[in-house]
């Protein structure tokens, strides 16, 4: 004994395999339509974090070149002092050896209050670079944050 084989018209088949078809692609359009706008949200914080990373750098080269001109600026203060100190002390021995002691006295004083005025402007340049660098670093710290943020949102909008 054999089985009677069931044979379906090609037609039907045909038929039959269209409809499949058609329901399928309606079940999947909302799935790729929402695929589609997570996929351009992403690209959007993609370019966000890329737009803030590069921000950032720039803050840091900032920051980078700030700190060079202090140091710059630290040992040019230095040398100045040093320079200065031996100045006064050569130009006092000097005038000690040849002058009176109350002339010498009224010159190396008005001698230290222009120093000192010197190394007070000197201490102010060094004081605008240093608060400068605090600026620069403040603002790279902020980029910083924000870039934290941007990750935060972008993992919380995958894994959603």
């Amino acid at each position: 004994m054999t089985a009677a084989k069931l044979e379906i018209p090609e037609a039907i088949v045909s038929a039959l395999g269209d409809w499949v078809q058609q329901q399928a692609e309606q079940a999947s359009a909302g799935p790729r339509a929402e695929l589609e706008r997570s996929e351009q949200a992403l690209a959007e914080v993609r370019g966000e974090l890329e737009t803030a990373s590069a921000a950032r750098d720039q803050a840091q080269a900032l920051a980078a070149a700030r700190d060079e001109e202090i140091e710059q600026l630290q040992a040019e203060l230095r040398n100045a002092r040093s320079i200065a100190t031996d100045a006064l002390v050569g130009k006092a021995k000097d005038q000690l050896a040849i002058e009176g002691k109350d002339a010498q006295l009224a010159d190396l004083r008005a001698q230290i209050e222009r120093n000192v005025a010197a190394a007070a402007a000197l201490s102010d340049a060094r004081l605008t670079a240093e608060m400068e660098l605090v600026g620069a670093v403040t603002a790279r710290d902020n980029y910083a944050a924000e870039i934290k943020e941007l990750r935060a949102r972008l993992a919380t909008r995958q894994a959603a």
